[in-house]
């Protein structure tokens, strides 16, 4: 196994840092995994910090996706999958810069999607509930949470189903559809 380095900040290095990858011989998986949670209070204060963590989650991956789209489409199959989240279902007050950031990339990843059906390309967004990781460590749990392991399991099983959306619980596909259809003074009461 070897490890290359890849900045999310840096797009400019994206073409060569990837290219590595794929010049090794044909990938059959990419797992487009990355991203900052951010600190909502501090980031709304600080303006450069929020468009940090809008680079890291959107922009980054806008770029490492369309690189690694073409080389898969180039080899002429592959699967890219990509983590988003829930929280681009619909922004929470609490969290509302990392929820705008993935619901760009949530939208991109369908589009990509897309553009790629029918070329041997398969896209598939996964939608993760609060994650038990390094990243929410020290955070209160939310409802419905989950582990790596079992998002892990939904992956395997979206690609073995060839889902083009994975939601992680299953559960949360529904109720995510029922707080995307609220309406805006009820939604802003809830404690979410």
């Amino acid at each position: 196994m070897r490890t290359v380095a890849f900045d999310a900040l840096d797009p400019e290095s994206h073409e060569e840092a990837l290219g590595k990858v794929f010049a090794e011989g044909d990938v059959d998986l990419v797992l487009l995994a990355f991203g900052i949670l951010g600190d909502q209070a501090h980031d709304e204060r600080e303006p450069a910090s929020a468009v940090r963590v809008a680079q890291t989650n959107y922009t980054g991956a806008v770029s490492a996706g369309l690189v690694c789209a073409r080389a898969l489409q180039t080899q002429g199959h592959g699967s890219l999958v990509v983590l988003s989240s829930v929280a681009g279902e619909r922004a929470r007050r609490a969290n509302f810069i990392y929820g705008s950031s993935k619901a760009g990339l949530d939208a991109f990843a369908q589009g990509l999607g897309d553009a790629l059906h029918g070329t041997g390309v398969h896209v598939m967004v996964v939608r993760p509930g609060f994650v038990r990781s390094k990243m929410t460590a020290g955070m209160e749990e939310a409802p419905l949470a989950t582990t790596p392991e079992a998002v892990a399991s939904a992956i395997e099983l979206g690609l073995r189903r060839r889902s083009e959306t994975v939601w992680v619980p299953g559960t949360l596909r529904l109720v995510m559809s029922a707080l995307r259809h609220l309406p805006r003074p009820v939604f802003r009461r809830l404690p979410v």
